[in-house]
C-alpha cells in the first residue's frame, strides 16, 4: 500500500516511509495529494479534524453559511439531518 501510494502522489517510497515515520513533514500540495488518494482531508490526516460528530463544529458551520443557502439547500438541510417528517 505505501508503495502504491507513493506512486499515486508521485514521490519516492522511502519519501512516503519518511512521512509514514514522522522522520520528514510533507509540503502541503503533498498533504492534500495524499488526502485525495485517502479519501479524507488534510485535517484529518493532521488530527485536526475527526471521524466523530462534533454537533459544536456542525452549528456553528451551518450558522456561518446560512445566509448563503437557499430555501430549498435549507430544507434539504434539515431532512438530512433530522429526516423526513
Amino acid at each position: 500500500m505505501q508503495k502504491e501510494l507513493a506512486e499515486r502522489i508521485c514521490v519516492t517510497e522511502a519519501t512516503m516511509s519518511r512521512y509514514i515515520s514522522g522522520e520528514r513533514e510533507p509540503k502541503s500540495e503533498v498533504l492534500a495529494n495524499i488526502a485525495v488518494e485517502l479519501h479524507t482531508t488534510s485535517d484529518y490526516l493532521l488530527g485536526i479534524e475527526s471521524d466523530e460528530f462534533y454537533f459544536p463544529m456542525i452549528r456553528d458551520m451551518i450558522a456561518r453559511n446560512a445566509s448563503k443557502l437557499t430555501n430549498q439547500e435549507k430544507k434539504e438541510l434539515i431532512s438530512a439531518l433530522f429526516g423526513d417528517k
